[in-house]
Formats: C-alpha cells, sequence, structure tokens
C-alpha cells in the first residue's frame, strides 16, 4: 500500500492495504441491465434482544435498501441501491427515540467494522493484539451496543457491502457509459456526502424519524464524510443534528503520517506522528527508559513535538549539527528507533517507516490501523512496511461473521455478494471546486456555527497511526469557530487503536462515553 500514489495511499484509511484497491463492486448485474431488487427499496425484519450491561433489550431489525435518485430533470433516475441495517427498540416513542447514522470510512468501506465490532447487538470475538485463528469465529451478544442510547442504523457506502451503483438505461450499449457517469459523480468528496444526505433524509420520512434527535457516527474516512454531511444536512436539507460523533478522525489530509515524504515543506505530520510513535514504542517496550505511566509520558512527546522538535524541523537545511544531534538523541528516547537511523531520515519519519522499523531487529512490523499488532514482515529490507499485520489478524473474522449473520439472522443477501469494499481507485479528492489536499475542516465548522446546538464528541486511539490522536485533537483545536463554540466539542482517548472496539475494555468506555454524550445532547426531557 505505501507504494501506491500519494491520493490512494491517504484513501486506504479504514483499512489501510493493498487489497482495498482491489476489490471491485462489479457483479453479473453490473454488467447487464440491473436486477428488480435494486430498482425497488428492499426489507427484510425480524426480530431480536440484546443484553446491555446487564439490561435486556428488545428490537425490530430491518435489513434492506433506500433508493437514490438523481435531481432535477433526472429526479426518477434512479442512482444508488444503498443497503443499511437497523435496528430500532420496541416500545418506545419514535420523537423520544435517539438515532444515530453510523458508517465506517475507507473511502468506499462496508460498515462491517462498527456493526460487528462495536455497537451492533451481537459482536464478533477476535484476539486483542494478535492474529485471530482462521473459522469457526465466535459471535456473542454484545455486552456493549449502543441500543441502550439509541436506535442504530449500520450504512454501507455506495458500491460496499449490499449497496450498488445503478446503470438502468434501456439501451444496453449505453449502460456502461452510464455507470462512468455514476462513479464520478458518486465516488467522490462532495458525491459521497450527498448521497449519505439523501439516504438519511429518505430514511427519516419512510421510518417516521423527523422530530427523533438526530447523530451522524463516522469512523476513519467517516469522521471526512461527517464533516460534509453534517453541513450538508444543516444548510441543504434544513435537518438540524444533535450531535457529530467522531472516531479515529482526519478532517485536514496535510495532516495524515502516510506519505508525508511527498509533501516537502510541510512537516507537521511529523510533530503530530510523533506521540503516537512513542505510544507504540512503550507498548512494545522498545523505549530506552520505560516510563511508569503512558499518559504522562504522551504528555511531555507533545510539548516536544510542538516545540523544539517543530523549531527544529522548521529550520530546514538552515539546522546545524549540533542541534539535529540533540534532536536525534531526544526523538530516540521518545521512539526507540537508532539515532543514526533518525540522522539518515533527517528527522523526518513517516509512519511505514516507523512500522517498519521498530521491530526490524526481529524481523517484524507492527500495525498501522492499531500499532499493538504486529507481524511478520513480508520484505526485511524495505523502507517502509508492505501490510498492516492489524488488518490482516481481524479482516477474515469479520468478514465471515457478518455474511453468516446476514444471511440467517437477517434474512438478508442469500444470492447477493457482500464486498468488503467499492472499487474507489479514481475517488475524486476534489471538494467545493479546489484540488489539493482535502481539508473539511470549514464543512464541520459551518455546520456548528449555523447550528450553535450541536455538539461534537471526538474519541481516538493512543495506538493508532493511521489517524494518529494528536493529529486529530490539533485539527479540533484549529477548527475556525468562535472560542464559545470550543465548548461544545469533546474528547475522549483510549488505550486502542484505529479501531478503538477491538480492544474490549475500550470498547465498554466507548460505549459509556458515546451513551451518555447522547443522553445529555438528546433534548428530550428526563422523568
Amino acid at each position: 500500500m505505501r507504494k501506491l500514489p500519494l491520493v490512494l495511499a491517504l484513501t486506504a484509511l479504514l483499512l489501510g492495504t493493498a487489497h482495498a484497491a482491489d476489490k471491485k463492486d462489479k457483479t453479473p448485474a453490473d454488467e447487464a441491465k440491473p436486477e428488480s431488487y435494486l430498482l425497488h427499496p428492499q426489507a427484510s425484519a425480524s426480530e431480536g434482544s440484546v443484553s446491555v450491561e446487564g439490561k435486556r433489550i428488545a428490537y425490530k431489525a430491518v435489513a434492506g435498501t433506500i433508493v437514490l435518485h438523481g435531481k432535477g430533470d433526472k429526479e426518477n433516475e434512479p442512482t444508488v441501491s444503498m443497503f443499511y441495517v437497523a435496528y430500532f427498540k420496541k416500545g418506545e416513542e419514535a420523537a423520544k427515540r435517539p438515532v444515530t447514522f453510523i458508517y465506517n470510512g475507507g473511502p468506499g468501506s462496508a460498515t462491517v467494522w462498527l456493526h460487528m465490532g462495536a455497537f451492533g447487538p451481537r459482536r464478533v470475538v477476535t484476539m486483542d493484539d494478535s492474529h485471530t485463528p482462521a473459522a469457526p469465529y465466535q459471535l456473542v451478544n454484545n455486552d456493549y451496543s449502543l441500543l441502550d442510547a439509541s436506535d442504530l442504523v449500520f450504512i454501507d457506502a455506495p458500491g460496499a457491502g449490499f449497496s450498488r451503483l445503478i446503470a438502468n438505461d434501456p439501451d444496453a450499449s449505453k449502460r456502461e457509459e452510464q455507470m462512468k457517469d455514476r462513479r464520478k459523480e458518486i465516488y467522490g468528496v462532495d458525491g459521497d456526502g450527498h448521497a449519505f444526505a439523501q439516504f438519511i433524509t429518505q430514511f427519516l420520512s419512510r421510518y417516521g424519524r423527523w422530530n427523533s434527535p438526530k447523530y451522524l457516527f463516522g469512523e476513519s474516512y467517516g469522521t471526512t464524510r461527517s464533516a460534509v454531511l453534517a453541513n450538508d444536512l444543516e444548510n441543504e436539507e434544513s435537518v438540524d443534528l444533535n450531535g457529530v460523533i467522531l472516531l479515529s478522525q482526519i478532517l485536514n489530509f496535510d495532516t495524515s503520517i502516510d506519505g508525508a515524504e511527498q509533501n516537502p515543506g510541510v512537516d507537521l505530520p511529523y510533530e503530530l506522528g510523533l506521540p503516537t510513535f512513542a505510544a507504540t514504542a512503550y507498548y512494545h517496550h522498545k523505549l530506552p527508559q520505560q516510563p511508569a505511566a503512558l499518559e504522562p509520558f504522551l504528555q511531555e512527546v507533545e510539548q516536544f513535538a510542538l516545540g523544539d522538535y517543530a523549531q527544529a524541523l522548521m529550520q530546514g537545511a538552515r539546522l546545524d549539527d549540533a542541534r539535529k544531534q540533540a534532536i536525534a538523541e531526544k526523538l530516540h528516547q521518545y521512539t526507540g528507533l537508532s539515532v543514526p537511523y533518525l540522522l539518515k531520515a533527517n528527522l523526518r519519519v513517516t509512519g511505514g517507516m516507523f512500522e517498519h522499523e521498530l521491530l526490524g531487529d526481529s524481523g517484524d512490523t507492527t500495525g498501522r490501523l492499531d500499532s499493538r499488532f504486529a507481524g511478520p514482515s513480508l520484505d526485511p529490507l524495505s523502507k517502509e512496511a508492505e501490510y498492516d499485520p492489524q488488518s490482516s489478524a481481524i479482516s477474515s473474522a469479520y468478514i465471515a461473521a457478518f455474511n453468516d449473520y446476514a444471511r440467517k439472522d437477517l434474512k438478508y443477501g442469500q444470492d447477493q455478494v457482500y464486498h468488503e469494499f467499492a472499487d474507489v481507485n479514481d475517488w475524486n479528492f476534489k471538494h467545493n471546486g479546489h484540488d489539493g489536499a482535502v481539508n473539511v475542516m470549514p464543512d464541520l465548522a459551518k455546520a456548528m456555527k449555523t447550528n450553535p446546538g450541536l455538539k461534537v464528541f471526538l474519541n481516538g486511539g493512543y495506538y493508532d497511526l493511521a489517524t494518529p490522536f494528536y493529529a486529530a485533537d490539533y485539527e479540533m483545536q484549529h477548527m475556525p469557530i468562535q472560542p464559545a463554540l470550543m465548548n461544545n466539542i469533546r474528547y475522549a482517548w483510549y488505550p486502542s487503536g484505529h479501531m478503538v472496539y477491538a480492544h474490549e475494555e475500550s470498547l465498554k468506555l466507548l460505549h459509556d462515553n458515546v451513551a451518555q454524550f447522547i443522553a445529555q445532547t438528546d433534548n428530550v426531557k428526563k422523568h
């Protein structure tokens, strides 16, 4: 993955591996005229119950699709069949019951991860920081499902999961061109946001939830989507949200530690990635002097990152040898990397370089999504990591569990193929007509300004090298909003990685924090 062009390297934010780019969303139904199930909304209802932290909750589940359409003179033209799984707690009044729209990132990822790992009523069991053995996998009651706090809607991005783009031109020779138009229209920052906005407004109408407290929950690129989507809903659809919950955030792609060497002169990613390097070295006991506790140590590293380290990098070639040596020695204390290596790297180590180098003596590579994980390096002589041991460790369990669960419990998708990823190699990163690195901080800022009651809750893992926690914190501290609106933002950090919920103790904390956030912001009078 590291050897892909920078734009592709930055797209694989959820499961940053090369195989994501190889997944195709084309099926025989895409090549020929689409089957009728793509052209009309589908719904398969079932019932169940889940015990959340000792409390039993009965629910109705609906697995189905909503069909999106074009605009203007094409408003009757179907464009996307968008798959979702919704869980509704029984016996609740819709107007007083929150509803949370949940999606993973990618871009172009199915929402199997948050569904089967975090908040759905069933959870797949995986190893905490090592490779999960092959099938059979264990699917258990999710003690930390978010159904105690909110109804839940898990949404697969267009082209991923059971969602499909639709080419329905009566002329078979024109359908291929129509599909190209669909991809161009929807596979991009703006098109993706508009598609999710249309889905949500249709869902509110279909299930009578316009007057319910409403929340967005996005992970990874899903946080990028959330900023665009919140702005679209607030300012194009007149839908005020109660809250936006962000997990493993990236709003400004100039902060990414992936591919930073391809953007010389912008040293911020190295500074913001350093605390995660330090946390990882701490976890693997690679520090010259092991600190007693993680969080006080990280506070010290953060001060160095935006202090002496930032000042040194800013000097560029003017940095004198003595000062460069001193900074390298300090970086050695914080990262465990050798002083000669740090000097050879000119004090600038990317995520892929660190993942490959930290455990290089043993021939291992650390995880990217969760640097607690490690696995054998594909090429011990490579400059950077060539795969993500964490992704390899758990992906099979999640995909197998959902495929089984969807067909047996949700009664959906018997003759369909579930795609982990859509084919988004040509994702359009142009935003609001502007080229360059994506920065959706202004979108979230506008949503917060036009709805001053909107609350934002940022969550992240200390061991996340895909979207480092300190980069997310930096983005929030630089939001272009009034000081008073900064009080609308809350923060929580966990001793886990990108998929915070892969660590069970962190999953409990995440559940409790998000449930409390919803209870405090749903505007429902408590009796």
